[in-house]
C-alpha cells in the first residue's frame, strides 16, 4: 500500500477506495505503522509548530505556549490520537449488528483508520492558528468518509447507514471531550496499537514510571447498551418528534461514555470529602463539586479555595473515570524539566506517582500536582504563595486515602 496514493484516493474517490480496502488481507500493525501512526504525526507536529513556535495573537501581540509544555502535548496528542483511534474501531465494531452489520475488528478499524484520513491531514492548518477552523472543516469530512465506508466494510443495510454514522459521531465527540480532558492534565494552567482478531482484555504500555494497563473487558457490555441506544436513536428518527430524537441522542451519549470510560468516575461527594476545612491555617471560603455522572460523563470533581488577605490558594481533586489511567501513562512519558530567568517547571516520578510543578520566581504565582496510582489528580495552585508551601499543603491531603478509592465498574 502507497501511503500517499491511499491517502489521495480515499479523499477522491472514497465509494470506489472502500471497495479497494474492504478486499484487502490486513492486520492491526500494518494499519497504523504504515498508516495512522505517520499522518498523526502531522496535528501533532503542526499544532506544536503553530502553538509554541509561531504563536498566535493580534494587535501586535502574540502568545506562545512554553517550549516544554508544548513538547509534552505534542507526545500526549499524539498518542492519545492513535489510542483514541482504536477505541473508535472497538466501538464501530461493537454497533455493527445493531444495522444489521456485521462484526469484524480488523474491518472496523478500517474504516476508523481511513476515515480519519481527512482529520489528520487537516492537522496541517495548525501550524497558522487563525486558519484553525479549516481543520475543523477538513474534520468534517472525514463524517462523510465514515457514511460512505461503513456499509462497505461493516455490511450494515444502507438505509441504516445515517444513524449509524450519527451514532459513532456521537461517540467520537464523547471521546474527544474526555481525551481532551486528559491531555490538559499535561499543560500548565494560562487508538489501536494491538493486534489480533479480539480485542485484547487490556492495554499495556510501557512508561518510566512503570507498565500502565487500561481495561477493556467491559466494552462489550457498555456496547450493548450503546446497541440499545441506536435502537431509540432509529425509533426517534422515524417519528420525528425533536423531544425523543433529542433524548436517544443523550442516551447514545451516555453510553459511548461508558464505552470510554470503561466504568464510572468516583463519586463527587467522596472526592469533596477530602478537601480540608483549613489549609495550612488558611479558612476554606467557598468549593465547587461537579459530577459529570449527570450528562453520562466518567468525570468527577471537587476543588475549594483558601484565603486571606495576602494569600489565595485553589485546591482541586479530579477524576476522569477509567481514562485517569491514560493520565498516567502520558505523565509517564512527560518527565522534565526547564527553567529560564522568570520561571521553572518540572515533572518527574517518585514513589509510583507522578509530580509536576510550576513557579514564577517572582513569587506571584505557583502550582503543584500530582498523578495518584487510581489516576486521580490532585493540584493546588496559589497567588504569592512560593512552590515549598504548596509542597507543604499538598501534604496536609490525605492522598493515600484518596488512592484507595475505588470506582464503580471497571477502570
Amino acid at each position: 500500500m502507497n501511503l500517499i496514493e491511499r491517502a489521495k484516493s480515499i479523499l477522491l474517490q472514497p465509494k470506489d477506495t472502500w471497495a479497494t480496502i474492504d478486499a484487502e488481507t490486513t492486520d492491526v500493525a500494518t494499519l497504523f505503522t504504515r498508516y495512522a501512526m505517520i499522518l498523526a504525526v502531522i496535528p501533532a507536529v503542526c499544532g506544536f509548530i503553530g502553538m509554541s513556535l509561531i504563536g498566535f495573537g493580534g494587535f501586535g501581540v502574540t502568545i506562545r505556549v512554553p517550549f516544554v509544555s508544548g513538547l509534552v502535548n505534542m507526545v500526549v496528542s499524539y498518542v492519545l490520537s492513535l489510542a483514541g483511534i482504536f477505541v473508535l474501531g472497538l466501538i464501530i465494531d461493537a454497533l455493527a449488528p445493531t444495522f444489521g452489520g456485521q462484526k469484524n475488528q480488523i474491518q472496523a478499524l478500517k474504516v476508523a483508520v481511513y476515515a480519519s484520513t481527512a482529520a489528520m491531514l487537516g492537522g496541517v492548518f495548525s501550524l497558522l492558528p487563525s486558519l484553525a477552523m479549516l481543520g475543523v472543516i477538513a474534520a468534517l469530512y472525514s463524517i462523510y468518509l465514515l457514511y460512505t465506508g461503513l456499509p462497505v466494510l461493516m455490511k450494515n443495510t444502507p438505509e441504516k447507514s445515517v444513524v449509524y454514522t450519527v451514532v459513532v459521531i456521537v461517540a467520537a465527540i464523547v471521546m474527544g471531550v474526555v481525551i481532551g480532558a486528559v491531555s490538559a492534565l499535561l499543560l500548565p494552567r494560562g487508538g489501536a496499537m494491538f493486534g489480533g482478531a479480539h480485542a485484547p482484555a487490556a492495554i499495556t504500555m510501557n512508561t518510566p514510571g512503570g507498565k500502565v494497563s487500561i481495561d477493556t473487558a467491559g466494552l462489550e457490555a457498555a456496547g450493548k447498551k450503546m446497541e440499545e441506544a441506536a435502537r431509540q436513536m432509529e425509533q426517534a428518527q422515524k417519528s420525528q418528534d425533536p423531544a425523543a430524537i433529542a433524548a436517544a441522542t443523550g442516551n447514545a451519549a451516555k453510553a459511548a461514555a461508558g464505552m470510554l470510560g470503561g466504568g464510572q468516575a468516583i463519586a463527587a461527594q467522596s472526592l469533596k470529602a477530602a478537601l480540608p476545612e483549613t489549609l495550612a491555617g488558611l479558612p476554606r471560603t467557598g468549593f465547587e463539586v461537579q459530577d459529570g455522572a449527570t450528562l453520562g460523563l466518567p468525570t468527577s470533581q471537587a476543588s475549594a479555595q483558601y484565603g486571606s488577605d495576602d494569600k489565595q490558594v485553589r485546591l482541586e481533586i479530579l477524576d476522569v473515570g477509567g481514562l485517569g489511567q491514560m493520565a498516567v501513562m502520558a505523565m509517564g512519558m512527560a518527565q522534565g524539566e526547564k527553567e529560564d530567568q522568570t520561571s521553572a517547571e518540572k515533572t518527574w516520578q517518585e514513589g509510583g506517582r507522578t509530580l509536576h510543578q510550576r513557579y514564577e520566581k517572582d513569587g506571584s504565582r505557583a502550582e503543584f500536582k500530582t498523578i495518584l496510582k487510581n489516576g486521580l489528580v490532585v493540584s493546588i495552585e496559589g497567588d504569592h504563595v512560593g512552590i515549598k508551601a504548596l509542597q507543604g499543603f499538598m501534604s496536609q491531603v490525605d492522598l493515600n486515602g484518596l488512592e484507595g478509592l475505588q470506582r464503580k465498574g471497571k477502570s
